[in-house]
């Protein structure tokens, strides 16, 4: 018998109104009671909630068959992604062991290679075998494995990978019957309140479904936190469908079954579901996507600069009125088509609630005469609207006085071209050869370090790198912080040259002020260890 079905976003608002006429069917049959007046009205009441009820019981199944359909459509569509790397064995060490001091163990007793694996989700994008799922997925996998819903295992092949938008393509050879394409919706039509389903492979029980709704639309995220080059993701969805780790890369989607979204992030202080996920939006899936497969990466158009918001309180620190609003520009990259078209950056410094930020800089009120109110509404202009090799014009205030400038967009230097394969350090004095990240409160209580911590983690070493040679050891245990997946265990770096380092842009300042060849001393923390490294770019 086929199961009753309704659009589902119709179906919640005829079940409040059944659920409403339940409560107002109660309060008459309470109120006649009291009424003596009203008998007849007691005697009708049963047969009225018998058929509200009935009512409602309809509406709950169509609503639970509803769910059914989207996951018997949807489902086949999503796989499971096993992905296995091989990493350095000396970062492998008994470091990894709390309560043990680290040792260095012989080197004919030392294993020859170790490798460490992952899980992710990801969906199919065709029958010709191209498989979607997040970059950070499968970035720096030696080997891939698909899973299906039916159980079929396949290998797979990275096709190609975006990091900036933080997507991917794999390919399994087999079959077009075993292949079923999803439905892609265009998230721009989203509105917070609509219906949103997940499915994925949270913690690897692949083929789950979780359902809630569109919590906010045009959110911001980053596309790696520890690139040397931080960019941004626009128009992200926010929602609270349960996302857990093993979500990466599997589908939001709506009432229809169609994809509005690539599940890539959560926001959580346990590492687990807190009601706040993030879906990379279809709008730019569907960009992306054929640029991949055709190929291998994507060039995105880039500006060359980095910058924040102008709020009251910088506002006012640069004498402009204080509901000025607009992208603050902070810092202009070397070469880039902002710096070759004269913008400013910040030069300025000052302290607002006990820190410091730079002001001083152009601040851009439009693009394209298209209203700019917050560094979010430029990025997303650039994402939507322009293409490399674009001119763009760009309404600025310098000195309070307003300007336009021609900007000509170029292609964003990608991984390779500033030789960051990897988001290592890259400096144009000395290239360390590490990955890793800020140290902040939570990375300070995984790792059992004192509250107030500064320095840098290293998360990974570059095989071959300066890192390497001299000896830094990097992060051995994966834990989830804020949604990200970090490797603790690793030295702190703490300072260089005796120049206090509380962070990455501050261990990239020292270095790239530091001539190429120079022996320079790197103060770091080993299992709450003080002690100095010397690296010898020389040799």
């Amino acid at each position: 018998m086929k199961k009753p079905t309704i659009s589902l976003s119709i179906l919640i608002v005829l079940l409040m109104v059944v659920l409403s006429a339940c409560g107002s069917a109660g309060l008459s049959i309470a109120n006649s009671v009291n009424a003596l007046s009203a008998p007849t009205q007691v005697a009708q009441a049963p047969s009225q909630q018998t058929s509200t009820l009935g009512a409602s019981s309809d509406l709950l199944a169509a609503y639970q068959g509803t769910l059914e359909d989207i996951y018997t459509q949807v489902s086949p569509s999503v796989v499971n992604i096993r992905v296995v790397q091989k990493v350095d064995a000396s970062n492998f060490a008994m470091s990894q062991l709390p309560g043990f001091p680290f040792f260095n163990l012989p080197q004919d007793q030392q294993p020859s290679e170790q490798y460490q694996s992952a899980l992710g989700s990801g969906f199919v994008w065709d029958q010709n075998g191209y498989i979607v799922t997040n970059n950070h997925v499968v970035n720096g996998a030696d080997k891939i494995e698909v899973t299906f819903s039916d159980g079929t295992i396949l290998p797979a092949t990275l096709v190609g990978a975006d990091p900036d938008s933080d997507l991917a393509v794999i390919k399994v050879d087999t079959a077009a019957s075993q292949l079923h394409p999803v439905q892609i919706g265009d998230s721009s039509t989203v509105k917070v309140g609509q219906l949103a389903i997940a499915i994925g492979n949270p913690f690897g029980l692949k083929g789950t479904m979780t359902t809630g709704i569109i919590s906010a639309v045009g959110r911001s995220l980053p596309a790696s936190e520890t690139s040397a080059q931080s960019y941004t993701i626009p128009d992200v969805i926010q929602t609270d469908a349960p996302i857990n780790p093993g979500n990466s890369g599997g589908v939001l989607v709506d009432a229809q079954g169609q994809v509005l979204g690539v599940t890539s992030a959560i926001e959580s202080s346990t590492g687990a579901n807190a009601g706040i996920g993030f879906a990379i939006p279809s709008t730019i899936v569907k960009n992306v996507i054929p640029v991949l497969i055709k190929d291998g990466k994507y060039v995105h158009p880039w500006l060359g600069i980095s910058g924040t918001t102008l709020v009251p309180d910088l506002a006012k620190a640069m004498n402009l009125d204080a509901s000025q609003r607009g992208a603050l520009v902070a810092e202009i990259l070397p070469n880039s088509p902002a710096e070759k078209a004269g913008l400013h950056g910040s030069a300025n410094e000052v302290t607002i609630d006990g820190q410091p930020v730079k002001v001083g800089g152009d601040v851009i009120t439009a693009i394209d005469n298209q209203s700019i109110d917050a560094m979010d509404d430029l990025i997303a202009y650039l994402y939507r609207s322009t293409k490399v090799d674009q001119k763009v014009t760009l309404t600025i205030l310098r000195d309070g006085k307003q300007e336009t400038l021609d900007v000509t967009q170029a292609a964003r230097p990608s991984a390779e071209e500033v030789g960051n394969e990897n988001a290592s350090f890259v400096t144009r004095g000395i290239h360390l050869g590490i990955q890793g990240m800020t140290v902040d409160q939570s990375i300070a209580k995984a790792m059992s370090l004192p509250d107030g911590q500064q320095g840098v983690l290293v998360e990974q070493v570059e095989p071959g790198s300066l890192a390497n040679t001299a000896g830094l050891h990097a992060g051995s245990r994966s834990v989830t912080i804020n949604g990200q997946e970090v490797f603790v265990g690793g030295d702190i770096i703490t300072a260089v040259n005796g120049q206090p380092i509380a962070s990455i842009e501050e261990l990239k300042g020292a270095l790239a002020q530091l001539p190429s060849d120079e022996e320079l001393f790197l103060t770091i923390l080993r299992n709450g260890a003080e002690s100095q490294i010397t690296i010898q770019p020389g040799q």
